[in-house]
């Protein structure tokens, strides 16, 4: 079948990215005003902390990834469905469509909090205690946020993770344990397999590195290495 194209617009780019932002805004508001804990996850949450450090990094998204407790979905159910969302559920993912002719694509999706998104992932997902204040809405902490990327370690987790890398977000201490090895402080259950693996984590371009971009590849499949044994078989950046 052949793609229709449109012409080029400026004006069609810029609202989509008000489109998400829109989504996200209403339904944090309405999980603001029914008292629901809750916390703003996936790229959203990686875009909020990119800002902190440089807003040119930061990337668009079409996601709206919100973590929830499962105790309190009907709650939540009642207060999106309040604000205009659809209740839906579209390949095992939990989510909420923007109106009753809405696309999949232009959705809420839910996280639920201390659940596994597959078997296969190491670790539950993060608590909603987990978060910091934002402006008007609640985003996943950064040492949970770097715990659910490696979870799931998609090509944009990966990407999202050298994002974190490259503006020192993250960085060696992240994987350095008490006196220089072990079990890492900041997310638990990751190990260092090498002290060697510290030096591809400091912030700022290596001297013996003129291209940034391999830097923050080798400090991405570094991270990732360090994580338990059972997740070997997965791909990784710059194998």
């Amino acid at each position: 079948m052949a793609v229709e194209l449109r012409d080029f617009s400026w004006q069609r780019m810029i609202e989509a990215v008000q489109a998400v932002r829109e989504r996200a805004l209403r339904a944090t508001a309405a999980l603001e005003r029914a008292g629901i804990p809750y916390a703003v996850a996936g790229g959203n949450a990686v875009a909020a902390w990119v800002s902190r450090v440089d807003r040119a990094a930061v990337r668009s998204t079409q996601d709206v990834d919100i973590l929830v407790r499962r105790s309190d979905f009907e709650a939540v159910k009642a207060a999106l469905e309040a604000v205009g969302f659809v209740h839906a559920q579209v390949m095992d993912v939990t989510c909420f469509i923007d109106g009753p002719g809405g696309n999949p694509r232009d959705a809420v999706h839910l996280l639920f909090a201390g659940e596994k998104v597959r078997e296969s992932y190491p670790l539950p997902t993060a608590d909603v205690t987990e978060r910091e204040r934002a402006d008007d809405y609640h985003v996943v902490a950064l040492e949970a946020l770097v715990r659910m990327k490696l979870n799931s370690f998609r090509r944009k987790d990966q990407v999202h993770l050298q994002d974190l890398i490259a503006l020192g977000l993250v960085d060696a201490s992240w994987l350095s344990g008490p006196g220089g090895g072990g079990v890492s402080p900041r997310v638990p259950g990751v190990r260092r397999r090498h002290p060697a693996d510290r030096v591809h984590h400091r912030a700022g371009p290596d001297p013996e590195d003129p291209h940034p971009s391999r830097r923050t590849a080798r400090a991405t499949a570094s991270l990732a290495g360090s994580w338990p044994a059972h997740r070997l078989g997965r791909a990784r950046p710059g194998a």
